[in-house]
This record gives structure tokens, sequence and C-alpha cells, in this order.
């Protein structure tokens, strides 16, 4: 078998892992900008979790209380009209 057939299924696997590398973030997953939906698959958005953590990931998008878990409360995100589950 030649080098160059070798190599074709390689990048080809190579090709398909970055393009599900580039896919959006999951709920709990890191993103970048603050009331962001492009970020995060359908249903989350960017923001900061409350509590002690700082860090910017994708929230559930909630429209009251008992859409979160019982340690999360729904309150709204900052540069959005939206509201998510952070924590209480």
């Amino acid at each position: 078998m030649s080098t160059k057939r070798l190599w074709s299924p390689v990048l080809l696997l190579s090709g398909l892992l970055a393009l599900t590398a580039c896919g959006k973030a999951e709920i709990g997953e890191e993103c970048d900008k603050t009331g962001s939906t492009d970020e995060c698959v359908d249903g989350g958005i960017c923001d900061t979790l409350g509590g002690s953590s700082t860090g910017l990931q994708c929230l559930k998008i909630c429209t009251q209380d008992s859409d979160c878990p019982s340690t999360q409360a729904c309150t709204g995100v900052s540069g959005s009209n939206q509201k998510a589950c952070h924590n209480k």
C-alpha cells in the first residue's frame, strides 16, 4: 500500500474531528461573550454561573425558578433581556 493511500483516512478523520470541535458549547461549557446565545446550544446563553464561579459558561435559559435545579434561581443575564439558571 502506498504512503498516499495510508494518509487519506488520517486526513479525513482529522477534518471530521475539526468540524466536530467547532460546534456550539453545551450547557456548562465555556463561552466568551456575556449575553450571547450564538455561542451556546439551543436553550443556552453565556453568563457567569454566580456563587464562587466567575468564568463565563453556557447556562440554561429559563422563565421561572422551577425551570432550574433547586440550587439555582432563574435570574437576569447581563447584556440581554433573557433569564438563566444561576447559583443561589
